[in-house]
């Protein structure tokens, strides 16, 4: 009698910690990135259930922040479409489109398909570079304002026509 209770208030448990981690995930959560978090929540509501002292340790916090997914960066390389370099936002502007391609750049460098999937996009933010010159003040972005204009456009183009490289 007592181990047909213990097992039920298990099933419970699991059932209700189960159900709180599906409700609480968010619909962009992909099923890889939640299944850690099910497998501790349920581990960890077995084990009250079930009377257990232990409870299954959070594994260690990595040194470095996950990479960022290329979705997101190429997400903030969009943002940019709609501005454009006007007298009071110019450098602003210039330096945003920079950086977004730079965060594009590494995103794509850090993606599990690997650099060689994206050459093209890696290239061009390559030849950019080489024509800056690694100077991102604003007079040397403007000097160079076609060119990273023209990058981020080309990009955004390779990129549409390329969806499922990124989603």
């Amino acid at each position: 009698m007592l181990s047909s209770t213990v097992r039920g208030a298990a099933v419970l448990a699991l059932s209700l910690a189960a159900l709180s981690v599906s409700c609480s995930a968010s619909p962009e959560t992909d099923a890889a990135d939640s299944a850690p978090a099910a497998a501790t929540a349920t581990a960890a509501a077995v084990g009250e259930a079930a009377g257990s002292a232990s409870t299954p340790s959070a594994s260690p916090a990595p040194d470095e922040p996950p990479a960022e997914k290329v979705r997101d960066a190429f997400a903030g390389l969009q943002a940019t479409l709609g501005d454009s370099c006007t007298p009071g936002n110019c450098a602003y502007f210039l330096d945003r489109v920079y950086d977004e391609l730079h965060r594009l750049d590494r995103a794509m460098k850090a993606d599990p398909k690997g650099p060689g999937h994206f050459t093209e996009p890696i290239e061009l933010i390559a030849e950019l570079d080489a024509e800056v010159g690694g100077d991102q003040s604003f007079e040397n972005l403007k000097k160079h304002r076609s060119t990273l204009i023209g990058t981020r456009d080309t990009i955004n183009t390779w990129m549409q026509d390329h969806p499922d490289d990124y989603r």
